[in-house]
């Protein structure tokens, strides 16, 4: 099935979808959706984020670059049935208007007119896939995000069907929201409602509506501690950009019109909360820490997302809600996961890693976990089940299984998974006791894990055991490491020497167990799969009761 055939899993029974299709695709709602367009907007907005020149060049000369391939034929793009889901969304959610503004200039005008008409000939009607209402969301943001740059010396033919069709398409958002929509997802699509219902004259019902969503929206998404309720540190960056963006558009519409709502101290609590947190989960390298199908990111785009954020401040140590601990000592940066599954619904992404860890010093990566898919040849042949697995995070794992059951094709198999953490300070020093029981159920045991870390940062130490009357089942505790740090065991087995690229190696030890480098993967940029170790304490059986240790020092320079 190509990405123009269908649209994503819902929460919506499959009779309620099928029956929504027949409703929104007939001629009778098309002109249900119709009404007397405005002449202009009652305000654009702007858009602070940087589009990228280069791309905006190939565009007016015909070229996409979308979900990492290249799309010929300018306007004709509209008619590729045979995109991926990544480069629909980029195209007919119009993302790359932002570059062509950023290029400038009267050809970049007539192109982005050029495109847009060519949308409305042919989706200007309700359509599956492209009135998607996250795509439809965003496609609205962007539209009116870059008015004042496309719209300048447009001729009346295209105002007016531009003002149709966003017309209809802020009615139809209106009707269909929620939708079955979660996550990002509905932040876009209420993204694009409020921008709409604030930039045209909608009722104020409508308005009143759409910001029902948002406090809706602000209350289950956005935690206590300002993470995500899905706990991915990628998705906090996202939803965190665009809370941004609604933040400003209004309080630019408030501005300018009186009438028009301020953003809500709920909006305002949100930024403030989510940036605190997105700093919670950085390296020292800028990067984002992989937990749940997280990406390193980009380090410069993060830096922009917390200034427009505007809010200062250290990040938290402990993110309780959200089920994250963070560690900092010296220039050492722990990062452990504490929580249980996001609740169903919320949880397609969910990886099996409970009291999994990551570990930096400075600005190099030592512990990690493997990531998640960036790309269509990553995510092809198994690698995106693989990498949501247990053996693909830095924890243990018993009898060769998933501490968390997992569906086939996202979210997890089971409820009810119970994570607990303890945090502990003294001079400096910190002790993370954790414990998950995600093997309960079949095992009829509870894995425990405490982690402690020096006031200097450079003696790491942690026990793994688990604990109950169940079986005793096989161990391995992975210790992955990040492509640029090689491994080599030594003294018989009992240790090993880890050596980055640059700064002080470290000294690895372990005792009840047998240590083992193994081959690993990381997956966590652009670069795609790249080859790596992993650390493995292995036996054949662990009892309850029994503890496994481990020792991470730094070494003495000489």
């Amino acid at each position: 099935m190509t990405a123009l055939e269908g649209d994503r899993p819902s929460l919506m029974p499959r009779v309620g979808r099928g029956l929504s299709r027949l409703i929104y695709g007939s001629p009778l709602y098309s002109l249900a959706l119709r009404g007397r367009p405005p002449t202009d907007l009652r305000l654009a907005f702007t858009d602070p984020w940087p589009g990228d020149p280069e791309l905006g060049a190939r565009i007016v000369f015909g070229t996409f670059r979308l979900g990492g391939r290249e799309f010929r034929g300018g306007a004709a793009a509209w008619a590729d049935e045979a995109l991926t889901e990544e480069a629909l969304f980029a195209l007919h959610g119009c993302c790359w208007l932002r570059d062509l503004r950023a290029l400038g200039g009267d050809a970049a005008r007539r192109q982005a007119r050029t495109m847009i008409a060519a949308w409305i000939e042919r989706f200007g009607r309700w359509h599956a896939a492209t009135w998607r209402l996250d795509v439809l969301g965003c496609r609205l943001a962007n539209w009116l995000s870059a008015y004042d740059f496309f719209i300048a010396s447009a001729e009346d033919d295209f105002r007016e069907r531009l003002f149709a069709s966003l017309t209809a398409q802020v009615r139809h958002l209106a009707r269909a929201l929620p939708g079955g929509c979660r996550g990002l997802d509905l932040v876009l699509a209420v993204k694009g409602l409020l921008m709409g219902c604030m930039a045209l004259p909608e009722t104020p019902a409508r308005l009143a509506a759409a910001m029902q969503h948002l406090e809706k929206l602000l209350s289950w998404q956005v935690l206590a501690d300002g993470g995500h309720v899905q706990r991915n540190p990628s998705i906090q960056v996202e939803v965190l950009c665009h809370l941004i963006d609604l933040r400003n558009a209004m309080q630019a519409a408030h501005t300018a019109d009186a009438g028009l709502p301020e953003p809500p101290q709920s909006l305002l609590g949100a930024v403030d909360r989510m940036a605190a947190a997105l700093r919670f989960f950085r390296h020292g390298d800028g990067g984002l820490a992989l937990f749940n199908g997280a990406s390193e990111g980009d380090p410069t785009r993060i830096n922009a997302v917390l200034a427009q954020a505007g809010a200062a401040g250290r990040p938290i140590k402990s993110a309780r809600y959200c089920g994250f601990e963070r560690i900092v000592a010296g220039r050492t940066v722990v990062l452990m996961d504490v929580g249980a599954p996001p609740p169903a619904g919320d949880d397609r992404a969910t990886h099996a890693g409970p009291l999994a860890f990551e570990l930096s010093a400075g600005r190099q990566r030592l512990i990690v976990n493997c990531g998640s898919p960036a790309n269509l040849e990553d995510q092809a042949g198994g690698w995106a089940e693989a990498l949501r697995g247990t053996a693909a995070h830095s924890t243990m794992m018993l009898d060769g299984a998933n501490a968390i059951p997992l569906a086939e094709g996202g979210g997890t198999a089971v409820e009810g998974v119970t994570v607990t953490a303890s945090r502990f300070e003294e001079d400096g020093s910190v002790l993370v006791d954790a414990s998950h029981d995600g093997y309960r159920p079949r095992l009829g045991l509870v894995h425990r894990r405490q982690l402690y870390v020096s006031a200097a940062g450079d003696d790491i130490r942690g026990e793994d055991m688990v604990m109950g009357l169940g079986k005793t089942p096989s161990f391995a505790i992975r210790f992955h490491l990040h492509p640029s740090v090689k491994a080599a065991v030594i003294q018989a087995g009992s240790a090993a020497l880890l050596r980055p690229p640059t700064g002080a190696g470290w000294r690895f030890r372990c005792t009840n167990g047998t240590l083992g480098l193994e081959e690993s993967v990381y997956v966590a940029n652009s670069q795609g799969r790249r080859r790596s170790q992993q650390l493995v304490i292995s036996g054949a059986r662990i009892q309850p009761g029994d503890v496994i240790k481990w020792a991470l020092t730094r070494e003495r320079r000489v």
